[in-house]
């Protein structure tokens, strides 16, 4: 027994309700029995159909499309669950939506990331536990407890065993400046030198590709980002590491797969041999595109949730 709770009860919305079900199989528990829907005017109404006075209770719930729905499904089920008394409440949020607001980039911008957070805060939230936040220093607009674990143990994992001693004849490739400090880290536990892909944005959801910075000639690179949402990005980062660069292939990997507008098709159009995701947002079909292969993130989570319920240091995870 703990002292915030006498037990574990884990919920889902319907966001990811699949990676929340793996979650619950690996703990050796079940889902929490629950109703997330809507009334014929859309409004979303949550139903608990189990006691949960007492209990540490965790909600899986990723932000991701559609943002707004599922934003709203999590917090009213923290309401929810507020108000039927549970010990604490987790927000366990895999892919944290908003996150690209975090800054007044020009005169009269929001700040999206901060208010997302203080109506987290306000709904009824004890802390978060999150996945590759887009901008770190998001931890800080919360004035309660936020873990942000790192996907790129499970990348290291996948491409040491995919290409075991060639990789140190590869290069990691940052697509753009403001990934250079994540590809890094990615680079030194493979052992593998860094590129980066110097990019010129014009306007939202497109670039245009300027130069590569490094020696990529005749190597095996891999493209390591955060997220692909249009694939704009990825796609131009590729064409200029093989075009311009003369890099002899192509692999990606990101930790959110958003893919949203023109973005399977890009990616099924474009030199990227594969794309590497994590499974924070929802998988799509295997039919729309042969190049995009999906990594289960529920054992880290698994860890990560059974960690904080026990009141035990998660740093492990972080390394």
């Amino acid at each position: 027994m703990i002292s915030h709770g006498k037990d574990i009860k884990v919920f889902s919305g319907n966001a990811n309700p699949k990676l929340a079900e793996e979650v619950c199989k690996l703990m050796g528990t079940k889902l929490g029995e629950s109703e997330v829907g809507t009334f014929s005017d859309g409004e979303i109404f949550v139903s608990l159909y189990e006691t949960v006075r007492g209990s540490d209770v965790f909600v899986i719930q990723s932000t991701s499309t559609p943002v707004n729905n599922n934003l709203m499904e999590l917090l009213i089920m923290i309401d929810a669950l507020k108000r039927a008394s549970a010990g604490r409440i987790t927000a366990v949020i895999p892919y944290f939506g908003y996150a690209r607001q975090d800054r007044k980039a020009k005169a009269r911008d929001p700040i999206t990331a901060k208010m997302v957070a203080n109506m987290l805060t306000t709904a009824g939230a004890d802390r978060v536990l999150t996945m590759d936040l887009h901008a770190s220093q998001i931890q800080g607009f919360f004035d309660i407890p936020v873990d942000n674990l790192a996907g790129n143990p499970i990348f290291v994992d996948y491409y040491a065993k995919k290409f075991g001693t060639d990789c140190e004849n590869m290069m990691v490739v940052s697509p753009d400046v403001g990934s250079v400090s994540r590809a890094r880290a990615f680079a030194q536990k493979l052992h593998m030198n860094l590129a980066i892909v110097d990019k010129r944005r014009q306007k939202a959801n497109s670039c245009e590709v300027m130069n590569v910075i490094g020696d990529v000639a005749g190597k095996d690179c891999i493209l390591f980002d955060d997220m692909v949402d249009t694939g704009g990005s990825l796609c131009n980062a590729a064409k200029a590491l093989i075009e311009v660069g003369g890099a002899k292939s192509v692999h990606a990997c990101a930790s959110h797969g958003v893919l949203s507008g023109p973005a399977i098709d890009r990616i099924n159009d474009s030199v990227i041999q594969e794309l590497a995701l994590l499974n924070t947002v929802p998988e799509i079909d295997a039919s729309r595109s042969s190049k995009i292969k999906y990594l289960s993130v529920a054992p880290m989570f698994c860890e990560a949730i059974e960690r904080i319920y026990q009141e035990v240091s998660i740093s492990k995870l972080f390394r």
